[in-house]
C-alpha cells in the first residue's frame, strides 16, 4: 500500500502501488479535510464511547500491546512515555501534540492535520484518558492546518469528561523550535530555543508540570490502536517495528509528496512507485540529521530502524530526499550543513562555534580544487569534539549529515581534489530562503 499526496499543498491522498489497506490516510478523496460525520460513519462512533469507562491501566496494555513507536524521529514506545506520564499525574499532566514540523523537506504532519484532523483529536482524546491529563495543547504548522484543526473542534461534541479542551497553537517556524524543550518555551510564550535541564519533561514541563509531547502522527495512530487494538496495529509493518508510517518524499522523483507505507518494505519499491530516476546517485534518508544511501545499498534496504541500522542510518521522520542524476552530493551537503547552522540557537559552543566551523569547512571540500585530506581530516577532528556536547541534538543531528557525506561521496571529493566537479544539476533541495 502507498498512499500519495501528489503535491503537498493539494492534499490528494491516491491509493497506488499494491502493498495493503491505507490507515492514516483513509477516508475522502480529492485534498479535502474528513468531516466530522464522515469520520464518525467510517471508524464507528466517537472516540469518546470508545473510551469510556476504560481504566488508564487498560489503555496503557493495549498501547504496550501495540508496540507503537513514535513518529517524531526519535522511535522511542509510545507506551512508556505515556506510563511516565501517568506515574506523574497526581500533579496534573500536560499533552502536547506536536505537529510544528519544522524539517523543510517534511510535510506529513501538515497534511495529516489538513486532511484528517479528527484521527489526531481522537488520538489527544485518547491520550489525555491514558494520563489523566488536565491540559491540553495541540500545535500546528501552518495556516491550513489551523483552519482544518479549528473546523474539525467546531464540529466535534463538546470535550466532557473524556479529555480537556484543546488549545490550538501555530508553530514556531525555526528548526530546532521543534525540539521538545524549544516548544515548551513556546507555549509558555517564551522564544523556540531548547532548554538545557537534567529533568525530563514528564518530570517538569510547561509551567513545572509534568508535559507529554507527542508528535501528531504518533496520535493519529493511537487513535486508530484505541478502536482497533493492538492486533489490528500488529497486522501491518514488522514484528519489531510494527503499523505504517507516513514518509516525505522529495527530489528527483516525477511524483513526490507524503506517503504511508508499512514499514519494512523495500526502499526501491517506493521510490518505484513515486517515479524515482534510475540514475539517481543517493538517497537521503531520515532528512536534514540523516545519512545517504548509495544506489546498492538502496536496491536492497528496507524502510525500519532496525534494517537501516547496519547501514548506519534512520528513518528518523520519515524524510527522503533522492539526489538528482548530475547533482554534486558535496555540494548539496554543504547547502544542508550551512543552512542548519544558521538555524541553530545559538546558545552552546557547539552551535556557536563549531556548526559555522564545519560549514565553511564542507564549503572548502564542495569546490574543485578542494583542500588536501587535511580538511577532512580537520572536519572528522570537529565532528569528534561536537557530538554529545550540545544544549541539545542539533549539533549531533548535524555531524551525522557531515560523517555520512563524507562516506558515501568520497569518491567526488577525489574528484574534486584534482579540480574536477562532475556535479553541474541545479539544487532541488527543499531549503527555504535566507532571511
Amino acid at each position: 500500500m502507498i498512499a500519495l499526496d501528489r503535491e503537498l499543498s493539494a492534499g490528494a491522498a491516491v491509493d497506488g502501488g499494491g502493498f495493503g489497506a491505507l490507515r492514516l490516510l483513509a477516508g475522502p478523496r480529492g485534498g479535502t479535510a474528513e468531516a466530522w460525520g464522515q469520520h464518525r460513519e467510517r471508524l464507528g462512533g466517537p472516540i469518546s464511547e470508545v473510551l469510556r469507562g476504560t481504566a488508564p491501566g487498560n489503555l496503557l496494555g493495549a498501547i504496550g500491546g501495540s508496540g507503537l513507536r513514535g513518529r517524531g524521529g526519535a522511535g522511542f514506545p509510545a507506551a512508556t512515555k505515556l506510563a511516565a506520564a501517568l506515574k506523574r499525574g497526581v500533579s496534573g499532566v500536560v499533552v502536547v501534540g506536536n505537529g510544528s514540523e519544522t524539517e523543510p523537506a517534511a510535510g506529513k504532519d501538515d497534511l495529516l492535520l489538513r486532511l484528517r484532523p479528527h484521527l489526531v483529536l481522537d488520538g489527544l482524546e485518547t491520550v489525555a484518558v491514558a494520563t489523566r491529563a488536565e491540559r491540553s495543547f495541540l500545535v500546528v504548522p501552518s495556516q491550513a492546518a489551523w483552519r482544518s484543526v479549528t473546523a474539525a473542534l467546531v464540529d466535534r461534541p463538546r470535550h466532557g469528561p473524556h479529555g480537556p479542551k484543546v488549545e490550538l497553537v501555530l508553530g514556531p517556524r525555526n528548526f530546532v523550535g521543534g525540539e521538545e524543550t524549544a516548544l515548551v518555551s513556546w507555549l509558555e510564550g517564551g522564544p523556540a530555543r531548547p532548554r538545557y535541564q537534567r529533568q525530563r519533561l514528564v518530570e517538569r514541563g510547561w509551567r513545572g508540570r509534568p508535559t507529554l509531547v507527542q508528535n501528531v502522527e504518533t496520535l493519529a495512530h493511537l487513535g486508530l490502536v484505541a478502536r482497533f487494538g493492538p492486533e489490528w496495529f500488529r497486522s501491518r509493518g514488522t514484528a519489531d517495528e510494527p503499523g505504517t508510517m507516513m514518509v516525505s518524499l522529495s527530489g528527483a522523483v516525477g511524483r513526490p509528496g507524503v506517503y504511508e507505507v508499512p514499514i519494512g518494505i523495500r526502499i526501491s519499491a517506493l521510490l518505484e512507485a513515486a517515479g524515482a530516476e534510475p540514475a539517481a546517485p543517493a538517497l537521503l534518508v531520515g532528512g536534514y540529521f540523516g545519512s545517504w544511501l548509495l544506489p546498492a545499498q538502496i536496491a536492497t534496504a528496507e524502510l525500519s530502524r532496525r534494517a537501516l541500522a547496519p547501514l548506519h542510518a534512520s528513518p528518523g521522520a520519515g524524510v527522503l530526499h533522492l539526489l538528482a542524476p548530475g547533482a554534486c552530493g558535496l555540494r548539496e551537503a554543504h547547502l544542508v550543513v550551512d543552512w542548519m547552522a544558521r538555524q541553530s540557537a545559538d546558545q552552546c559552543g557547539p552551535c556557536r562555534l563549531g556548526l559555522p566551523a564545519l560549514a565553511g569547512a564542507m564549503g572548502e571540500l564542495a569546490r574543485p580544487w578542494a583542500g588536501g585530506r587535511e580538511v577532512s581530516d580537520r572536519i572528522l577532528r570537529w565532528s569528534g569534539q561536537i557530538v554529545g556536547r550540545g544544549a541539545c541534538r542539533h549539533p549531533d543531528g548535524v555531524v551525522n549529515l557531515v560523517r555520512s557525506t563524507l562516506l558515501a561521496f568520497a569518491d567526488e571529493l577525489e574528484q574534486h581534489r584534482r579540480g574536477h566537479c562532475g556535479g553541474g544539476a541545479p539544487s532541488t533541495l527543499p531549503l527555504p530562503e535566507p532571511g
